[in-house]
């Protein structure tokens, strides 16, 4: 018997949803010169990827961005890595990651960052299923998602066949 997936967002909605968070975090951060874009390990530093570009298009304010290493399925203090040693004293911070379910891997994901005196951190989510067990909440969301914990979403940033499922 086969899995069955349903369509969330196609490839053109992903594209909108990413357009629209790049629009907001530039409203939110105009007086800044410069953003770190912070994409977690996988869809979350392809999608960093994917917002930061779009803010480059429309916007001045100079971008980076560098991947948060950090196993997912069982984060650790001491095991969140980032692919560019920092420091991040004075920057904002824009932790992005494809989908937040409980918050606990956005929140380990806080650590390297909280070492540093940043200006400010916000979040931003392809996908929020709100099942929040630890106390973080996306600044910018593309799609709010009512599942079960027993659902899964699949998020797929492929440049010409981008799709999210839930299954």
């Amino acid at each position: 018997m086969s899995e069955v997936k349903t369509l969330v967002l196609n490839h053109k909605q992903i594209q909108q949803k990413i357009t629209r968070i790049a629009y907001e975090i530039y409203e939110r951060n105009v007086q800044e010169e410069t953003l770190v874009f912070a994409g977690l390990t996988g869809m979350g530093y392809v999608l960093a990827g994917k917002i930061a570009e779009r803010l480059k298009e429309i916007s001045p304010i100079a971008v980076s961005l560098i991947r948060v290493d950090i196993d997912k399925t069982s984060p650790k203090i001491g095991e969140v890595y980032c692919s560019e040693p920092g420091p991040y004293t004075d920057k904002c911070v824009i932790l992005v990651d494809d989908v937040l379910n409980t918050g606990k891997t956005l929140a380990y994901s806080l650590f390297p960052f909280l070492q540093d005196n940043v200006k400010k951190i916000e979040v931003a989510v392809l996908v929020n299923r709100s099942h929040k067990l630890f106390p973080v909440t996306p600044d910018y969301t593309g799609y709010e998602l009512a599942t079960t914990l027993s659902e899964h979403i699949t998020v797929n940033l492929d440049p010409e066949n981008a799709t999210v499922h839930l299954h």
